[in-house]
């Protein structure tokens, strides 16, 4: 069984997961990243690497178990546990007003954002058990908080009514966390399980008029990936901030 930490994050062959996979390997973490596309991700895996980080690349696509299946077996085979899972992979469309988006976009945003994570989670948990400290990370979004879009003077109340599944999807994720993070503390466990929402990122989700850049849009995930003993379990997070449900 490998002495190093390692970590994987889905999504990662651009943008957030890209960069969080970055800043995880220069603190010494080898990281397995993570691509739906097996060339794009070899590609990015060769940019890190050109960095003298200790990175390689993993074929996953969360919305096909099959790869998931095939990726538990390669972690498992070639390191026996698994330190970090960084659920990163995620869709939405923020174009739609709630009233015109079809069951049919609602699926597709649900099957990436929440069954592919769930279900990632759920394979990968064996392996994260075998850890001496386990760190499951899920990317949501202030978006998915209702307590923020219910109220008229918060953040995000200008964009409330075109982003339903999205939102939608991420409430689902903050929900899951709690649930999870609590079955696995009443088992005392060391895993802990909390939610990053990394910001409104330039990425081809947030758009070239986010107005954060990756390096700061990935230190939510990386800072919840290398809690220490007594970190918090459960949360929502954002740059060190609690946010609220």
């Amino acid at each position: 069984m490998s002495t190093m930490k390692i970590a994987l994050i889905t999504g990662a062959n651009k943008g957030i997961g890209f960069e969080t996979a970055r800043q995880l390997a220069q603190r010494g973490v080898s990281v397995l990243l993570g691509s739906r596309d097996a060339k794009r991700g070899e590609e990015a895996a060769a940019t890190l690497k050109a960095e003298g980080l200790e990175v390689a690349p993993i074929t996953i696509d969360v919305t096909d178990p099959e790869t998931v299946l095939a990726a538990v077996k390669q972690v498992e085979a070639q390191y026996g546990k698994l330190d970090i899972l960084i659920n990163n992979a995620g869709t939405g469309d923020f174009t739609k007003p709630a009233s015109t988006e079809t069951v049919g976009e609602w699926k597709r945003v649900f099957d990436t954002n929440v069954f592919g994570l769930v279900e990632t989670t759920r394979l990968f948990l064996p392996l994260l058990k075998k850890a001496e400290a386990g760190r499951i990370v899920n990317l949501s979004s202030i978006l998915g908080s209702v307590s923020l879009a219910a109220d008229p003077n918060s953040p995000v109340a200008g964009s409330v009514g075109h982003y339903a599944a999205y939102g939608a999807s991420k409430t689902a994720i903050n929900m899951y966390t709690v649930q999870l993070a609590r079955e696995l503390e009443l088992e005392k466990s060391k895993i802990k399980v909390n939610v990053a929402h990394p910001g409104w990122v330039k990425t081809d989700l947030g758009g070239e008029g986010a107005p954060m850049e990756l390096e700061e849009g990935a230190k939510t995930s990386v800072e919840l990936a290398l809690l220490p003993e007594d970190g918090a379990n459960g949360g929502y997070f954002h740059l060190g901030q609690t946010l609220p449900w």
